[in-house]
């Protein structure tokens, strides 16, 4: 950990308030943050449904990750009174601005896919 008033400390946060690739990463980076919001985009927007389309994702990672989008203000959590208790997020306008960029990785990710096979 970092002392606050070091200078790598500082330039830091300096690179943080500046460069806007930066910014971006640090709401959506991570293994499954980009992933999350892909399948909140598709209507898995419960937690259920959200492991279900991750089964490799524990649920303590999950309900962090959910957490921190939230925290980022890329989603928001609707909580209906019922018993039991459902919870669905959805996305902000911030997140949906991002969906087109995220459907253009999922494009290469998919082109790089099929250069794979023999």
């Amino acid at each position: 950990m970092r002392k606050e008033n070091s200078t790598a400390s500082i330039n830091d946060k300096r690179l943080l308030s500046q460069c806007p690739m930066q910014i971006a990463m640090t709401k959506i980076d991570g293994k499954w943050k980009i992933i999350i919001l892909s399948y909140i985009s598709q209507n898995e927007n419960r937690f259920s449904l959200l492991k279900k389309r991750i089964p490799s994702i524990t649920d303590k990672m999950l309900s962090q990750q959910i957490r921190e989008l939230e925290n980022d203000g890329l989603l928001t959590r609707k909580i209906y009174p019922e018993i039991p208790p459902k919870v669905e997020y959805s996305l902000t306008d911030d997140a949906r601005s991002l969906i087109p960029a995220i459907e253009i990785i999922y494009k290469w990710g998919q082109d790089q896919k099929n250069k794979e096979k023999p």
